[in-house]
């Protein structure tokens, strides 16, 4: 029989801590609060307990901060919290993220009862939501004049954007009636000329409690923002705060700050792309100048190499050399001649007048064959490389040059002109065409 496995206590805590975050995750307990503990660096340790059973809790600096109320033995309480595991002690614990207080249960109902409704009937559907313009030069905020979140996001967009012009409609955001005064803002910053046109609204306030930020879950609110033809940003309390206003806006920013930041341009950014923009643009410029120049000499190079006075020159050269060569090839045969000849007097001195008679005549008559047959052959090969010499030469020479279009301008001596340079004003000058001058 194999032997069980075994396993570290460690890894035995970590897996049932997998496990227990896994299956459970967060969600929602109610229960009543006992065993309080502050500590001085913010965290707060508590028990949370009902008549069958209990468990450990912590509220961290963070959270507890955005707490509205103290927390005390024996409130009720419904927390929102991750179920976990403490590895060091193996204790079970839920870490909490928002506390709201008993009777808070009654508002949910009502704010999943609106949701419901309004996503029925489309309020939240994507493809109605309006873009958020990209580079806004008026914001108008519908908020708290006197609020905090007004001076954070007025800051914000003065550090930004200090070209984009703020309005403020001020008005309640806490308390009975407020959402009325919110929804009666956004339909006349719409409807209403004595307003300022603005690209983009941002509504909001700072963090509270889920009645403090109730007036923006009423309907009237929804609606008014759902008929705005200036887009929305909806910027309600905190990170984990949600509002129906949240849903029905063109955005949802999760803090009044962040609004802004989504809102309008960084100006330092914009700076920084522009200098990049014009940097790249410097460097294509100068590499096109380049090329072109480059271009350009070539071009310049392949004219001058194909100018009507260059060819010409180049196969007037080649003529030349022919008709040299041609005289050395004639002379080197002439003076072999006169040598061969000259050896054949000799040897006929020699001989009996009538026999040197005879072979002379003999000799002569053969000397007079070759040297003949040797220069007709000579001239023959002379004469083709002249008549292809002057075929190229009638090809490229100035008459079909000229039938090209090509000229040639003389000044008043008849000095043919190469450069601009050669040339004043006043100058008479006298230009060769196809058919006159």
């Amino acid at each position: 029989m194999p032997a069980p496995k075994v396993i570290s206590v460690t890894r035995l805590v970590r897996r049932m801590k997998n496990l227990l975050e896994i299956e459970l995750g967060e969600l929602w307990v109610e229960g009543e609060i006992s065993n309080i503990r502050k500590q001085a660096s913010g965290h707060q340790y508590f028990t949370l307990k009902d008549e069958g059973g209990q468990i450990p809790c912590v509220l961290f600096k963070g959270n507890a901060s955005k707490l509205n109320f103290e927390l005390d033995n024996g409130m009720q309480v419904k927390l929102f919290a991750e179920a976990s595991l403490y590895e060091a002690r193996g204790q079970v614990q839920l870490i909490v993220r928002k506390v709201e207080q008993h009777g808070q249960g009654d508002l949910q109902r009502q704010f999943d009862e609106l949701k419901a409704k309004l996503s029925k009937e489309g309020l939240f559907d994507q493809e109605k939501k309006k873009p958020i313009p990209t580079s806004p030069s008026k914001v108008g905020f519908i908020t708290s004049g006197t609020s905090a979140a007004l001076q954070d996001m007025l800051n914000i967009l003065k550090r930004r954007a200090p070209w984009v012009q703020p309005y403020l409609y001020d008005v309640q955001v806490q308390g009975q009636g407020a959402e009325a005064g919110i929804a009666r803002a956004v339909q006349e910053w719409n409807e209403e000329d004595s307003l300022p046109k603005v690209d983009v609204l941002i509504i909001g306030r700072g963090g509270g409690s889920i009645e403090d930020l109730w007036n923006f879950n009423e309907e009237v609110v929804a609606r008014a923002i759902a008929a705005s033809d200036i887009p929305v940003i909806a910027a309600v309390g905190h990170e984990i705060d949600f509002t129906i206003a949240d849903f029905v806006a063109d955005l949802r920013a999760p803090t009044p700050s962040a609004a802004v930041e989504l809102a309008v341009p960084d100006g330092g950014e914009l700076k920084h792309k522009l200098e990049s923009y014009q940097a790249v643009l410097d460097r294509t410029v100068k590499q096109v100048l380049e090329n072109s120049a480059l271009k350009v000499e070539s071009l310049r190079q392949s004219l001058t190499a194909k100018s009507p006075d260059s060819l010409l020159r180049e196969y007037l050269l080649k003529v030349n050399a022919s008709a040299d060569e041609m005289e050395v090839i004639v002379s080197r045969n002439l003076e072999k001649s006169r040598t061969d000849f000259e050896a054949l007097r000799q040897r006929l001195r020699n001989l009996h007048p009538e026999e040197r008679l005879t072979h002379l005549k003999g000799d002569v008559g053969q000397l007079h064959q070759r040297l003949e047959r040797a220069v007709r052959y000579q001239f023959e090969q002379q004469q083709q490389k002249l008549e292809k010499l002057s075929s190229l030469h009638r090809a490229l020479g100035p008459d079909k040059a000229f039938s090209r279009g090509f000229s040639v301008t003389k000044n008043a001596d008849g000095t043919i002109l190469k450069s601009k340079e050669q040339v004043e004003k006043g100058d008479t000058l006298v230009t060769l065409l196809k058919d006159g001058e």
